[in-house]
């Protein structure tokens, strides 16, 4: 499987258990009802978090994330920050888990009487599940780098549907995604409504010309924790960084570029539409060492 979230298989996988709705349970006995939300209409948020050396990674910025996401479409989630953060760790616990491992926390609107969009016809609580499994990036994407492709699929404004929250609604994207595979790339490479450069599908993306690294505003892009703390880094560290609005156009004119989320981190890439970029880039490098200090510092 290609791609930025591309992981090198483990087989502590095939027996672990997962949290569902404050039951832990073998991997092949998690389900949920074919009347949840969240399965009749992608209705919930969900966060990708990982846990690196005994840590919860930015654990803070996840919830809070979480919790605005939730707050975006009126779902309670019916827990606290504490009661989901005792959850989290009594799943690791329960498997005894230390690092490598990546976690997808996921909570629907919960079980409805009848398929329908209308949330107010739910029979009980929210829907929690926690998966956590051990899943490191690939090395050989890492080394050798991600191909984009622009799509024809665009970003969507608040008005429509807010990018920024992290919904399980995720058609588009995977419509983009779709598009670029027939490309023969590993990830599309999004325009905002106005034609300007925004994100990928499953990541956000930054490019770098003349030792200046690039990004969109974020206003049409997936709202990256990874992303906002690499821009930090850069700032901090005297890297140049523009925000902003930039034609498709400009990216071929780019010597390396990088796309960033939580489970790969700074993930290089390697060509956009048959553009050919520098792997590894200097600039790139420079981040991706940053990073995973602010990582170990955690």
């Amino acid at each position: 499987m290609p791609g930025s979230q591309d992981y090198a298989a483990d087989p502590r996988n095939a027996n672990l258990l997962v949290y569902v709705s404050g039951a832990l349970v073998p991997r092949s006995e998690a389900k949920v009802s074919v009347f949840d939300a969240g399965f009749v209409l992608g209705d919930g948020v969900w966060e990708g978090i990982c846990l690196h050396k005994g840590k919860l990674l930015f654990l803070g910025p996840h919830l809070d994330r979480l919790f605005a996401g939730a707050k975006a479409i009126a779902l309670d989630i019916g827990q606290t920050r504490e009661q989901i953060t005792a959850a989290l760790k009594q799943t690791l616990d329960a498997n005894q888990m230390q690092d490598g491992v990546h976690i997808r926390l996921m909570v629907t609107r919960g079980t409805k009487k009848t398929p329908n969009q209308d949330p107010r016809g739910i029979m009980g609580p929210p829907t929690v599940v926690i998966t956590a499994e051990y899943k490191q990036p690939s090395p050989e994407m890492a080394a050798k780098g991600l191909k984009l492709a622009a799509v024809s699929i665009r970003c969507s404004p608040r008005a429509i549907f807010d990018m920024r929250i992290n919904s399980h609604s995720r058609l588009a994207l995977i419509i983009a995604l779709n598009e670029a595979i027939a490309k023969g790339a590993d990830e599309a490479l999004m325009l905002d409504p106005r034609g300007f450069v925004s994100s990928c599908n499953a990541t956000n993306f930054f490019w770098v010309r003349n030792g200046e690294v690039r990004t969109s505003t974020g206003e049409f892009c997936l709202n990256g924790i990874t992303r906002g703390h690499v821009i930090d880094l850069a700032r901090k560290h005297g890297v140049p960084i523009s925000i902003g609005d930039f034609q498709l156009d400009d990216v071929p004119a780019a010597d390396e570029a990088f796309v960033t989320g939580t489970f790969g981190g700074v993930t290089p890439v390697c060509e956009v539409d048959g553009h050919k970029l520098r792997v590894p880039g200097a600039v790139t490098q420079k981040l991706g060492a940053l990073y995973e200090q602010l990582k170990d510092a955690q």
